[in-house]
C-alpha cells in the first residue's frame, strides 16, 4: 500500500512530536559523571583526538588504538571542539544515534504504516529506559545502532518502492551511506547485520528478487568512497592493523572465550523485556493471552511485521552466540521491538480503561527513564570522576605526569591534560596479556607505536629516578600506593579520597636520582579517624 498524501498541518505536527522527541532524549544528558571504564575511555579517545589535531588516528594515552572504528570520536572530537570538554558534548555521537533510529523509525512507518502508528513506536522507543540511557552512553553502542536501523529501513523502503514500481535509487543509496557510517562506527557488524535481516526478511515474505538490489554497483561505490579511505591509510601506516582490527577484534573476539563479560546464550532476553519496563509488560501480557485466541481471529503478518520480527531475530541471535556480551549490543534490537510493543499496545488499548493504561505506561516509562540515569549517577560514577586538585594547582603543560599501576581514563579528560602520561606499571607480557584489561590495552596499542610506549609505558621502579632532577612531577595512584612504590612517601600529597591519592614533587637543581629516598613522609595518607 502506498502512503497517503500527508498534509502540511500533519508536516508540522510530525516536526513538532520528532522535536520533543530529541528534547527528551537529551533531558538529562548531563546529569551524572562519566561512568567508568566505557565512557571514560571513549570519550578521552576522542578528546586525545581534539588534542593531538590527528583526526585519522585513534589514540589512547598517545598510542594508536584500533579497537573500534573512528566515527565516534570524529563526532566526540568536533562537538568538543565547539563546546568544550564536557561529559554532556562527549556523550553526544550516541545522542546523534538515538537519533538517527527514532528519526528513520518514524520516517519509515509514515511512508509504510500510519501515522499513529508511527507516533507511538516512536514513543515507545524513546521513553524505553535502555534506549533512554543508551543514547546518554558514551560509547559506540548507540551510534552504530542508530547506524543500522537507518540502513535497514532505507533498505527496506528501497525495496518495496522497487517492488511496486517506485523511485527507489535514493533510499537504496542512502542504505549503503548508513552502512559505510556503520562500518566506520564499529566495524563489520554495520554490514553484516543489516545484511542478515534484509536476508531474512527476504525469506520469510517470500521475495527472492529483492535480493538483487544489494548487487547494485552505485551503492557499493559509495560505500567504499565513504568507509575505505580511512581503512587504507590505517594499513599502509601500520601493517598489523588488519589482523588486529579486522581478526582479533572481530573473528577471534566473536568466536573465542578469555574476554570480559562471559555470558550464557539466554542472556539477552531478561536484557531486553528487563530495560524495557514498563513496555515489556505489554507483550508479557499478551504472551499470555494469546494461547486462547482461535487461529481465525489472528492478523495476518504484514511487510512491516515480517520486517521487524526478521531485524530483532537476526540482532538477538547474531550476538548471543559468542561468549563475551555486553548489554549495549542489543540495542539495534530495540526499533523493531518497539514497533512490535506498539501495535500490540494499540490493539489492546481499546476503550477509555486500555487508553488510560496506555497513558499511565507512558508516565510510568518517563519515570522509570529518569530514575536510571540517577541510578546510573550513583552506580557508575567512578572514584576519579570526584577528584579534583585544590585551588589554585593545576597540572601546567611541560608537567610530567604518572598513573601508577592503573590507568584512570577520566583523569585526562577532566583535567583538560594536553599531553599523554607516563603509565607506570608491570607490563611484562605474560602479565599485561592476562586480563582484558586497562593494561591489555595499552600493552596492544603498543606495538603499533614502540617509540611512544617506551617513552609512556615504563616500570614502577624506573620512576624514583626519573622525578629527581626532572621538573615538577604529579603521581596519580591507588591511595596505599606506598606498598607498591614506597618513593611516593617522599612527595607532597596534594588531594586524595578512600580509593586514589595524587601526589606531587617539584624537583629542585641539584637533587640527585635518590632525592625520594631519603625524605620524611610527607605524602603519607591519614588513617581514618587520625588527626590529618
Amino acid at each position: 500500500m502506498t502512503a497517503a498524501p500527508v498534509r502540511p498541518r500533519s508536516v508540522r505536527g510530525d516536526a513538532v512530536f520528532l522535536l520533543a522527541a530529541a528534547i527528551w532524549l537529551m533531558l538529562s544528558i548531563g546529569w551524572r559523571p562519566l561512568t567508568s571504564p566505557d565512557e571514560g575511555r571513549y570519550a578521552g579517545v576522542a578528546y586525545a583526538m581534539l588534542q593531538s589535531g590527528d583526526w585519522l588516528v585513534p589514540r589512547l594515552n598517545g598510542l594508536p588504538f584500533f579497537h573500534k572504528p573512528p566515527l565516534f570520536y570524529w563526532i566526540g572530537a568536533a562537538a568538543m571542539a565547539v563546546a568544550g570538554p564536557h561529559p554532556w558534548v562527549a556523550r553526544l555521537p550516541s545522542l546523534a544515534g538515538a537519533g538517527l533510529a527514532a528519526g528513520a523509525l518514524f520516517w519509515f512507518l509514515c511512508r509504510h504504516g500510519t501515522r499513529a502508528q508511527a507516533w507511538l513506536a516512536t514513543a515507545v522507543l524513546c521513553s524505553a529506559p535502555f534506549f533512554y540511557v543508551g543514547a546518554q552512553f558514551a560509547n559506540l553502542d548507540m551510534l552504530v545502532a542508530g547506524c543500522i536501523s537507518a540502513c535497514v529501513l532505507a533498505a527496506a523502503d528501497a525495496a518495496l518502492a522497487h517492488e511496486r514500481g517506485l523511485p527507489w535509487r535514493g533510499a537504496l543509496a542512502l542504505a549503503f551511506a548508513f552502512a559505510a557510517l556503520g562500518l566506520l562506527a564499529k566495524g563489520l557488524i554495520g554490514v553484516v547485520l543489516p545484511a542478515g535481516v534484509l536476508l531474512l526478511w527476504a525469506v520469510a515474505s517470500r521475495r527472492p528478487r529483492m535480493l538483487r538490489l544489494a548487487g547494485w554497483w552505485p551503492g557499493w561505490l559509495l560505500l567504499l568512497a565513504i568507509a575505505g579511505p580511512w581503512f587504507v591509510a590505517m594499513q599502509r601506516t601500520f601493517p598489523a592493523f588488519f589482523d588486529y582490527f579486522v581478526i582479533t577484534q572481530h573473528f577471534r573476539r566473536f568466536a573465542a572465550s578469555g574476554f570480559n563479560n562471559e555470558h550464557p546464550f539466554w542472556f539477552y532476553l531478561p536484557v531486553l523485556l528487563g530495560l524495557c519496563l514498563p513496555w515489556s509488560a505489554w507483550l508479557l501480557a499478551a504472551a499470555r493471552r494469546s494461547p486462547g485466541v482461535p487461529a481465525a481471529a489472528r492478523r495476518r503478518l504484514g511487510d512491516v511485521d515480517l520486517l521487524m520480527l526478521a531485524w530483532t531475530a537476526v540482532v538477538v541471535l547474531f550476538f548471543s552466540l559468542p561468549r563475551s556480551k555486553l548489554i549495549g549490543y542489543v540495542l539495534p534490537a530495540l526499533p523493531p521491538l518497539a514497533t512490535g510493543i506498539a501495535e500490540v499496545a494499540r490493539r489492546a488499548a481499546t476503550g477509555p480503561a486500555g487508553r488510560r493504561l496506555l497513558g499511565a505506561t507512558v508516565g510510568a516509562a518517563a519515570l522509570a527513564c529518569l530514575g536510571t540515569v540517577v541510578l546510573a549517577a550513583r552506580l557508575g560514577t567512578p572514584p576519579d570522576a570526584a577528584l579534583r586538585l585544590p585551588a589554585g594547582q593545576a597540572v601546567a603543560p611541560g608537567d610530567r605526569v604518572v598513573m601508577l599501576d592503573q590507568y584512570f581514563y577520566e583523569l585526562p579528560f577532566y583535567w583538560h591534560l594536553s599531553a599523554p602520561v607516563v603509565v607506570a606499571a608491570d607490563w611484562r607480557p605474560e602479565v599485561a596479556q592476562a586480563s582484558d584489561n586497562w593494561r591489555k590495552e595499552l600493552a596492544d596499542a603498543a606495538r603499533f607505536d614502540p617509540e611512544a610506549a617506551t617513552r609512556l609505558l615504563q616500570p614502577v621502579e624506573a620512576q624514583p629516578a626519573l622525578l629527581c632532577g626532572g621538573g615538577r612531577t604529579w603521581v596519580i595512584g591507588p591511595s596505599n600506593a606506598q606498598l607498591l612504590a614506597p618513593w611516593v612517601l617522599g612527595m607532597e600529597l596534594v588531594t586524595f579520597n578512600a580509593h586514589i591519592a595524587v601526589w606531587r614533587h617539584d624537583s629542585g637543581p641539584g637533587e640527585g636520582a635518590d632525592c625520594l629516598l631519603h625524605t620524611g613522609t610527607p605524602g603519607a595518607i591519614p588513617l581514618a579517624g587520625a588527626p590529618a
